[in-house]
């Protein structure tokens, strides 16, 4: 048994290595400023037929967002969901610059509300074209909202407040003073041009059917997955086009066999150089699932891609077979070669559940070769995450890639933990996994995870960097990182101008924290805040820099991906320390009458402010 342990044991890179790789890292932990006077729960009232995994069903909410949310040009604001109060708050970094402006919270007044919806989840863009960050919230329990900015501060001299936004609904319901609407059980959301008419639109995933999972007056109509591995009972996907006259929800889009899964995370990108973004859709439970999109204006159509079947790859390291609980993805061009990679997390725990993240490297030798291999329902991806020592890192959710050093190599950050509390249900949760599908469905069957139970509790945050062996090495017990506090979602944003990415954390049932990266000698920088003629962020919009090296770093505008953190939509490439007065940059965007367009430029290193119409114009 001995020998077999050691056989099995998962590799851990030496103390030593640890130390060097964190020494090129410097990040000092900040608390975030949040509204006192509001109770806070410890765990969900839920359905009283979930009252037994009441704990299990609480495991989600915590959310975290950072941009420029006032208008001052810096990424410092955040947007964060909490659990304990079930508020969506608005609040400064607590690095920002001069007089921060008082954490708020938003008001969804005059909208329908009940006491059965909790917010999961915010994402800033600009949703009405006005060229001020709007903010979409989903929730557990109703359809989203869109909280419209009402004026532009503090250009005008003003602090922002929760009179700065206006609650307006995504999709149109019914009025009166309770809600009645969709029973929507909503864990993701993705911002992307997804049919190619020159507007963002929103995907919005669904975790439950829709069900009264959060009506305590209620014992029984709701539902568990019917499998571990295949659950196809979920709550799905919506999408909403953009209009001139507002969102209008799109007919069915996802492929049938993909339509209802458990929804944890979603991520968009264009792998295929056509600026119609690809949708990978995380879901819990198994099938998640990358889709190629071949949309028209007004029209949706994405087919389901996979990868071919050889006999050396096990089924669950396939994109399109694999059986893991998708929680969180990320694309990111992981190795420097022009093309989109991307990371799945999922649950990685020795002698719990260990299964695997993924860390999908593209092997097509170009755009042109991938979009060849989608239309043949190809997927030209293999799993490397061993390899890159990736694969493994406890409970996972949101997961991140990011530049911290500006060396022109990403790390990778993870948000990790389940349930925290006292009493050990691990082994009731592996009875669970050998469970018949046929029983799973039913709560009754599930283990008691009740408040006080543990599960994968005292897992810290991951944050993974990569040594000079290739491989990737977590440092985030040396530089601080370790509380043992499950942690959901993971923001990045340079909230202060100097080109050193920053980065807040939510926790579940526990504070959000902020890192405040203090790298004393990052490399030189790029960063481009790329924006449309209605000066809103130009999602979706690419910039493919090269490096004094040679080699090439391939970046978007990202929209919101992942679980339940969103990344500052600024575009940020570090260029490490031998660098010229200029490096080459080759920007593509589809401009707001849905035409691509391209230019190369030499940009200096540092910020720059670039307009995105039928031309690139630097402001």
């Amino acid at each position: 048994m001995l020998g077999t342990y050691y056989i099995v044991r998962i590799p851990e890179p030496s103390a030593e290595e640890r130390r060097e790789v964190a020494s090129g890292f410097g990040f000092e932990a900040m608390a975030i400023s949040m509204p006192s006077g509001y109770e806070k729960k410890e765990v969900r009232p839920v359905n009283k037929a979930y009252r037994d995994i009441q704990g299990w069903i609480s495991s989600v909410g915590a959310g975290i967002a950072m941009n420029d949310i006032d208008g001052d040009g810096l990424a410092n604001d955040l947007c964060i969901t909490d659990p304990r109060t079930d508020q969506v708050v608005v609040t400064p970094a607590p690095n920002r610059e001069g007089e921060p402006y008082a954490p708020f919270v938003l008001d969804p007044d005059p909208l329908p509300v009940t006491e059965t919806m909790a917010p999961m989840g915010c994402v800033p863009g600009d949703f009405n074209d006005d060229g001020v960050t709007d903010l979409l919230v989903y929730y557990w329990g109703r359809t989203p909202i869109l909280y419209l900015a009402t004026e532009r501060r503090p250009a005008e001299g003003g602090a922002l407040t929760a009179e700065s936004f206006e609650a307006v609904e995504l999709l149109p319901s019914k009025g009166g003073p309770r809600y009645s609407g969709p029973l929507w059980h909503s864990n993701a959301a993705a911002v992307a041009d997804f049919d190619g008419d020159g507007r963002p639109d929103i995907f919005i995933g669904n975790y439950f059917p829709e069900s009264p999972v959060l009506d305590t007056t209620r014992d029984g109509g709701v539902t568990m997955n019917h499998s571990l591995s295949r659950a196809r009972n979920g709550g799905g996907g919506e999408f909403f086009l953009w209009t001139e006259d507002g969102y209008v929800k799109s007919e069915a889009a996802l492929p049938e066999e993909l339509s209802n899964g458990w929804v944890l995370a979603a991520a968009a990108a264009d792998l295929d150089g056509d600026h119609l973004p690809e949708l990978f859709l995380g879901h819990d439970f198994g099938t998640s699932s990358l889709l190629h999109n071949r949309s028209e204006p007004g029209r949706l159509r994405f087919e389901e891609v996979t990868s071919p079947r050889d006999g050396t790859v096990p089924k669950s390291k396939l994109l399109g077979s694999t059986s893991f609980k998708g929680m969180g993805v990320d694309f990111v061009d992981l190795d420097g070669n022009g093309t989109f990679d991307f990371l799945v997390s999922n649950i990685t725990t020795s002698f719990g559940i260990q299964e695997s993240n993924h860390a999908f490297m593209n092997t097509a030798a170009d755009r042109e070769e991938a979009r060849e291999r989608f239309l043949d329902g190809d997927a030209p991806f293999v799993d490397r995450s061993t390899a890159l020592r990736l694969a493994w890192a406890g409970w996972g959710w949101d997961i991140k890639a990011a530049d911290l050093d500006n060396d022109g190599v990403p790390e990778v950050a993870q948000a990790v933990g389940f349930v925290r509390g006292k009493t050990n249900r691990w082994p009731q949760l592996q009875e669970l996994a050998a469970t018949n599908d046929a029983l799973t469905a039913n709560p009754m069957w599930w283990p008691n995870v009740e408040l006080g139970d543990d599960i994968a509790g005292n897992q810290p945050l991951r944050l993974f960097a990569r040594s000079d062996g290739g491989r990737f090495v977590n440092i985030a017990d040396e530089l601080g990182m370790d509380s043992p506090i499950p942690t959901r979602g993971v923001a990045t944003g340079d909230t202060t101008g100097d080109g050193r990415l920053d980065m807040a954390v939510a926790r579940q049932w526990g504070d959000p924290v902020f890192y405040r990266n203090t790298t004393e000698s990052p490399g030189e920088f790029l960063l481009l805040k790329l924006c449309n003629e209605s000066g809103g962020a130009a999602v979706g919009a690419e910039a493919r820099v090269t490096l004094p090296d040679g080699t090439e770093r391939l970046v978007h505008v990202d929209g919101g991906s992942g679980h339940s953190g969103k990344r500052s939509t600024e575009v940020h490439v570090g260029l490490g320390h031998d660098v010229g007065n200029t490096v080459p940059v080759h920007l593509t965007w589809r401009d707001q009458e849905g035409e691509v367009r391209e230019e190369r430029l030499r940009l200096s290193p540092g910020r720059h402010t670039i307009e995105l119409g039928s031309e690139a114009r630097e402001k």
